[in-house]
């Protein structure tokens, strides 16, 4: 019986190796089958007009009990000032990671709990300013993003449609005056890079933005920056800039990400293929590298991802020519880490309390404009 079980053990061990294996070396084609839609794209109506006057469209919102986004490590230094006068506005990443529809329903209770983890990670970064919303939207699936059909640009205008109307709530829920703060994550990212360019660019609304952390997603410094209507952020005090990076451990493999990204034409409708916007957290600025020991505190959840605590010194960084962000052979953070060592998923958790005391130093500069 002993030995049964020992062969059951290693077989399993074996099957691990070899699944592992075959991510590595066909990561790109493999994820495609596990997560590309097969059902036909099946257009959705749009939501009421008044659909984001109720909370229960919001993950995060100031009057939401248990709000994720007020969510702290519990190492986390009590002695900040909080900066009351200034609103965030959050998009949380793709959580909808089946591939039974090509857009997330709103009540799919293991997305929507996906999400709300995501939030209590990244946008908590933000809540030395608590006024921080959050929406549910219908989300473009995790396929949508490994493939050029037709279908997956639909699922993203679906899905993109929902979270300009919650910006407008958010907005209107304001007072005229109130500063902005813009973040996002991966699929996030990219609807907060659209809504730039819908509600921002040329508006009176550029004036109050303090600055824009679109993190995780591809932005070319040639084809899409200039749509965004804000320079790069090129200093750790400057506001009314934007902010971006993409986390890999050494030796990083982005070939196939590349590829995707560099076939679409950029936000201004000029071909990518150029450098991306990187922006090192641990400078706040386009400083080629930083050591670890400039990391103030990386994140690390527990196993059941209720509590976190920050680590200090635990990864450098450094842009790449290309303009991805590397980070030496990378933190154990979790099971998460994609194909080529790429450490998408902890973003945000590689540099928390930089990206914390980054918004923070922003904040205070804009309000003593």
């Amino acid at each position: 019986m002993a030995r049964k079980f020992l062969y059951v053990i290693a077989g399993i061990i074996v099957l691990v190796l070899l699944v592992l294996l075959a991510l590595r070396l066909f990561g790109l084609q493999l994820s495609r089958l596990a997560f590309v839609p097969g059902e036909a794209f099946k257009e959705q109506p749009a939501l009421a007009t008044d659909a984001y006057a109720s909370p229960s469209m919001w993950i995060a919102r100031p009057d939401i009990a248990n709000n994720p986004a007020q969510w702290l490590p519990i190492n986390t230094p009590k002695n900040e000032t909080q900066n009351t006068d200034i609103a965030v506005f959050f998009v949380h990443p793709t959580s909808y990671l089946t591939k039974n529809h090509w857009n997330a329903p709103l009540d799919d209770k293991e997305a929507n709990e996906t999400a709300t983890q995501f939030v209590r990670g990244q946008a908590s970064a933000f809540n030395s300013a608590p006024n921080i919303w959050a929406p549910r939207y219908r989300q473009a699936a995790f396929g949508a993003f490994l493939t050029d059909q037709p279908e997956a640009t639909k699922a993203m205008a679906l899905a993109y449609r929902d979270v300009l109307m919650a910006f407008d709530t958010f907005v209107a829920a304001q007072k005229p005056d109130t500063p902005i703060l813009l973040a996002g994550h991966s699929q996030g990212a990219m609807h907060l890079l659209h809504l730039m360019q819908d509600r921002v660019v040329g508006k009176p609304l550029s004036k109050r933005i303090v600055a824009a952390y679109a993190v995780g997603w591809p932005i070319s410094i040639k084809a899409d920056l200039p749509a965004l209507g804000l320079p790069a952020c090129s200093k750790p005090d400057q506001t009314s800039c934007v902010l971006s990076w993409q986390s890999y451990a050494e030796p990083a493999d982005y070939e196939g990400v590349v590829t995707l990204f560099d076939a679409q034409p950029g936000l201004t409708g000029k071909p990518r293929g150029d450098a991306y916007l990187c922006t090192n957290p641990l400078t706040g600025g386009a400083a080629p590298d930083a050591p670890a020991t400039a990391n103030l505190g990386t994140l690390k959840n527990s196993a059941d991802l209720k509590t976190g605590e920050l680590v200090s010194g635990g990864s450098p960084a450094r842009c790449d020519a290309k303009g991805y962000l590397q980070i030496g052979e990378g933190p154990d953070l979790g099971p998460y880490v994609l194909p080529g060592n790429n450490y998408h998923v902890y973003d945000y958790s590689l540099f928390w309390a930089n990206v914390r005391a980054d918004a923070a130093r922003r904040m205070a500069a804009f309000s003593a404009k």
